[in-house]
């Protein structure tokens, strides 16, 4: 789950972490000057996605009326396909450098990514290599401490001191959180030796949030800004709207197939809603998950057809069948429906669907070519 600055900053600051003095304002809030920080601002766009002062939804304010105006002109912008709901209002920070502080969870090897730069800021993909030192250790908040000791100890004095008590922290909120990736960029340095979280990234691991009562709870109270977390917390599978505007609705089974099916619908230059595991053998006889799914997909604005991609091994694919007609009829989803299936009582599945006016494929190609067709494609 990657989490809004806002989000990050809060749980950062619990953890000993000085962030901006700060307040979350959405699309339909009325702002209240006297629950804001003290002036001059920084109105930050809040979406769960990098690059966002190239993207200019990071502006600075020095009046109330550049933070209205400001406010205006970031809330309900689209950026990377993504609505900006909500902005944070953050007191500005004069800064004498800038630095970056990160961990990354390595897990081809074996590993967890330190990574310690005396530059940080918006161009920090731009700092030459020789001046990010980075190092890979174990998995264990002692051996990470000690490698912030041993890449701080490469930067500037003016700046070392701050980089390590700023990673000793973060490393402990890496654990704590059981986060793929945290970092601070930037990471600022002011003039008298202080440091604060300039801006804050944490990326968590999905599974571990039944673990995570705090992060939880995150999901729970804004489950708008979190949809994709808060669907699978709440129903058991995986459900991404991966296009907004997808014309290909997916209903499919298995990550690692489904993920290739979107790659090859793009090589196609087609265009799919969703990343779908619907996990069919958590289905039990019943079509609540499948109904949901095809509300869900119903939703999209210009999906034109439905595609049903289901490779099944221990799924009897006539019980699935069944239930797919019946799902159908309670979503009340217009769209045309292209199926492939291969697997398990195969014959069964045919009759089920041609009696609902579905031809069965268990070529792929062939289905994508008739789904092709529906698109006018």
């Amino acid at each position: 789950m990657y989490l809004l600055e806002h989000d990050a900053k809060q749980l950062l600051a619990a953890r000993g972490i000085p962030v901006p003095a700060g307040r979350l304002i959405g699309r339909d809030e009325t702002v209240d000057r006297r629950a804001l920080p003290a002036g001059p601002w920084v109105v930050k766009g809040q979406i769960a996605a990098g690059g966002r002062g190239k993207a200019g939804i990071v502006l600075h304010a020095e009046t109330l009326q550049d933070l209205t105006n400001r406010m205006n002109a970031i809330l309900g912008s689209t950026v990377k396909g993504r609505t900006v709901e909500s902005v944070r209002i953050e007191q500005q920070v004069k800064a004498a450098r800038e630095i970056y502080v990160g961990f990354l969870l390595d897990a081809a090897n074996g590993g967890i990514r330190a990574i310690l730069s005396a530059n940080g800021g918006m161009e920090i993909e731009q700092v030459p290599r020789d001046q990010i030192h980075t190092e890979l250790v174990s998995p264990d908040v002692q051996a990470l401490s000690t490698c912030v000791d041993r890449l701080a100890a490469k930067l500037p004095p003016e700046v070392s001191a701050a980089a390590r008590e700023a990673g000793y922290k973060l490393a402990r909120a890496f654990f704590e959180l059981e986060a793929v990736l945290v970092e601070i960029n930037p990471l600022f340095v002011l003039e008298n030796g202080r440091w604060v979280a300039g801006d804050a990234k944490i990326v968590t691991d999905d599974n571990a949030l039944p673990r995570q009562k705090e992060l939880e709870s995150l999901v729970k109270a804004r489950a708008a800004a979190y949809s994709d977390v808060a669907r699978k917390h709440e129903h058991g599978f995986d459900y991404v709207e991966v296009d907004a505007d997808g014309e290909i609705g997916l209903l499919t089974t298995g990550a690692g197939l489904s993920m290739m099916l979107i790659d090859e619908l793009r090589a196609m230059g087609l265009k799919p809603f969703n990343f779908l595991d619907i996990r069919t053998g958590g289905l039990r006889g019943e079509t609540r998950r499948l109904t949901q799914v095809l509300q869900w997909i119903g939703h999209g604005k210009k999906v034109k057809v439905l595609l049903v991609n289901i490779f099944a091994g221990i799924t009897d694919l006539g019980e699935f069948s069944q239930l797919l007609v019946k799902a159908l009829g309670t979503a009340n989803l217009k769209t045309p429906v292209v199926a492939r299936l291969v697997g398990t009582n195969l014959s069964a599945a045919r009759d089920t669907l041609a009696a609902a006016g579905i031809i069965l494929h268990t070529d792929l190609d062939a289905a994508l070519e008739e789904a092709r067709q529906h698109l006018g494609a």
